[in-house]
C-alpha cells in the first residue's frame, strides 16, 4: 500500500471519530461540527459544539478540542498533532489553530458562509497542511440534517 493510501486510511478512520462527536453535538441540539485531535496516530482530545449547552459563542469543536489537547499534553503548542473537523473551521477557530501551531488540518466539508478560506486564509500556522474533503458527504449530510430539522 502506498503512503498516500494509508495516509487517506488513516484520516477516514479519525474523521469518523470526529463524526461521532459531530453527531453527538446534533443529539444535544448543537450545531453538529465535531473534532477530535490526534498526536502520534493516538487521539489525545474529542470536542464537539458546545455553544448552545455553555451560552457562549466561542465554544465551538475545534476551540473544545484544542483546549483539551493542551491540557493533554501539557503545553499550548501542538505542533505534532492533525485536528480533524468535520466541517472547514471559522475564521476564529483557525486564528486558535494557528496560535495553537497545529501542523495539519484535515476537514471533511467546507463552509462557505463562514470558512476560513474566504476570510483568513492566512491565519493558520505558515507551516500547518490542509487536506480537504475527508468524508465530505457524510459531514455535509448531517449539517443538512441539522438545518432541516430546525426549519
Amino acid at each position: 500500500m502506498t503512503k498516500e493510501k494509508e495516509q487517506q486510511q488513516k484520516d477516514e478512520q479519525f474523521m469518523q471519530k470526529a463524526l461521532i462527536e459531530a453527531k453527538a453535538a446534533f443529539d444535544a441540539g448543537e450545531i453538529p461540527i465535531g473534532a477530535v485531535i490526534v498526536c502520534k496516530d493516538r487521539i489525545i482530545a474529542r470536542a464537539h459544539n458546545l455553544t448552545e449547552t455553555l451560552h457562549d459563542v466561542t465554544a465551538h469543536a475545534e476551540m473544545q478540542a484544542i483546549t483539551a489537547a493542551a491540557d493533554a499534553l501539557g503545553g499550548k503548542y501542538l505542533p505534532e498533532c492533525t485536528l480533524y473537523v468535520t466541517i472547514e473551521p471559522c475564521t476564529m477557530c483557525a486564528g486558535a489553530i494557528g496560535w495553537a501551531q497545529l501542523r495539519r488540518i484535515v476537514y471533511g466539508a467546507t463552509d462557505e458562509k463562514r470558512g476560513f478560506h474566504k476570510y483568513a486564509p492566512e491565519a493558520l500556522h505558515p507551516k500547518a497542511t490542509i487536506t480537504a474533503g475527508i468524508l465530505e458527504q457524510e459531514c455535509r449530510e448531517l449539517m443538512r440534517q441539522f438545518f432541516l430539522s430546525k426549519r
